[in-house]
């Protein structure tokens, strides 16, 4: 057996945040090539992290949301019905996620951001994990650079593209 096949995945939350226009959230990570130069240039992503030891999805997804991005000022429009899990590549292998994962299990949401852009504040994270945000068309999401987590997102558009279309109205759909 190898390393890889060895160590499990971390639980894991991911948000993709939908302003008014539908346009999704997209921040380039520190950690990364391309971090501190042009917009064009960085591996970007959605906001995501793990799941705290007795917390559920729902609350790891605001306290992540805050955590990342300074701000919670959203609403939950739906989830995607199962867990994604997706390996790291093997050059990441015991280096990213604390060595200890060989890659994580994500549960993902849909989220109504209700605040301003003015809310987003990525230095409220020690160390910031991310430079820059940027709001992105799902149609446009083809042409940022999200590293080895392209799968991903292909699967979460068509869905998620359908709940942010939803009005609205602060209730959560279950």
């Amino acid at each position: 057996m190898s390393l890889k096949t060895d160590l499990p995945y971390r639980p894991n939350v991911g948000a993709m945040l939908f302003n008014a226009r539908n346009e999704i959230l997209m921040a380039r990570r520190t950690d990364m090539p391309g971090a501190g130069g042009p917009i064009d240039q960085g591996v970007w992503q959605c906001p995501q992290g793990g799941i705290d030891e007795g917390e559920n999805p729902r609350q790891a997804v605001m306290r992540e949301l805050l955590e990342e991005i300074g701000t919670d000022r959203a609403v939950i429009l739906g989830e995607y019905p199962r867990w994604i899990s997706y390996d790291l590549p093997d050059h990441l292998i015991g280096r990213a996620l604390g060595g200890r994962y060989r890659g994580q299990t994500q549960k993902w949401f849909a989220l109504r951001f209700t605040g301003q852009d003015g809310d987003i504040r990525l230095d409220t994270h020690l160390p910031a994990e991310f430079d820059r945000w940027q709001w992105v068309a799902p149609s446009r999401l083809a042409h940022v650079n999200v590293g080895f987590k392209r799968p991903i997102y292909e699967q979460l558009i068509p869905e998620f593209s359908r709940l942010a279309h939803l009005p609205s109205s602060g209730a959560t759909p279950e």
